[in-house]
C-alpha cells in the first residue's frame, strides 16, 4: 500500500479523542509531502538538524514535534519553530529550552520522558526525579515553558503483558500529576504507543501515539 493509504487507514482505526503524530525521521521530504496531501499535520523527527532541514522546505502549517533525545547545545535551532518537544529528561534541559523560548519571545510545550521500559539505553526521568522536577523552585520559575504532558517507551518485547505493565505504570503517574494546575505546568497529553503497540498503548489510556513504519514503510 502507498504512503496516503496506510495513513488513511490508521488514522480510521485511531479513536477521535488520539493524535497521530507521523514519525518521519530519516525519510525524504517527498514520502512526508504523500503523508501531508492526504491530510497529515503533525510530524515526529528525532535529530534536530533533519527536522529544520524539512521545516525550511515544507508548509509552514506543519506541527513539528522532537520526539528523539534532546542535546542541550541543539535546542536554539528548533525554538523558532517547534511545536512540542517530546522528549525532555532533566531541569537542565528545560532550563536551556526556557532560555532560547524566551530569547524568542515565544512559549513552548514540553512532555517529560518517563523511563518505563527494563532497558537501560532508553532515558528518561523516575517518579522520584519527576516530583522533584516538578517541586522544585527553578522549575516553577520557567516563564516560557509549559509541560502539558507525559511520554514514554516500552520495552522492546513481544511480551504483551510487560508491555501492557509499563503502559499502565506510565499511566497511573500521569493520573497521579494530572490534578497540577500551574502556570507551567497542567497535564492534558499522554504520548505512549508506536507502530507495535499504539493499539494497547491506547487501550491503556494513550491519547498520543507516535507510528512511523507502519505508514512510511521500514527504515
Amino acid at each position: 500500500m502507498s504512503i496516503a493509504q496506510n495513513l488513511l487507514e490508521i488514522k480510521a482505526s485511531l479513536p477521535s479523542h488520539v493524535t497521530l503524530v507521523a514519525v518521519s525521521k530519516t525519510k525524504p521530504v517527498a514520502d512526508l509531502m504523500e503523508a501531508y496531501n492526504a491530510g497529515q499535520r503533525i510530524f515526529g523527527e528525532n535529530k534536530i538538524q533533519e527536522m529544520t532541514e524539512k521545516w525550511q522546505q515544507m508548509p509552514k502549517e506543519i506541527e513539528w514535534h522532537m520526539i528523539g533525545h534532546v542535546q542541550s547545545n541543539k535546542v536554539k535551532y528548533m525554538v523558532p519553530y517547534v511545536k512540542l518537544i517530546q522528549g525532555v529528561d532533566s531541569l537542565k534541559l528545560l532550563k536551556e529550552i526556557n532560555r532560547h523560548a524566551v530569547r524568542w519571545r515565544k512559549n513552548i510545550n514540553c512532555l517529560l520522558q518517563i523511563h518505563i521500559a527494563e532497558e537501560e539505553t532508553k532515558f528518561g526521568l523516575d517518579e522520584k526525579e519527576l516530583d522533584e522536577l516538578l517541586n522544585s523552585e527553578e522549575f516553577k520559575s520557567f516563564t516560557n515553558i509549559k509541560v502539558v504532558g507525559l511520554m514514554g517507551m516500552a520495552t522492546f518485547t513481544d511480551n504483551q503483558t510487560q508491555i501492557k505493565r509499563e503502559f499502565d505504570h506510565l499511566k497511573s503517574i500521569f493520573d497521579k500529576y494530572k490534578s497540577l494546575n500551574t502556570n507551567n505546568c497542567q497535564l492534558n497529553t499522554l504520548s505512549m504507543g508506536m507502530s507495535g503497540d499504539y493499539q494497547l498503548a491506547i487501550d491503556c489510556g494513550s491519547n498520543m501515539v507516535r507510528i512511523g513504519s507502519s505508514i512510511f514503510g521500514s527504515r
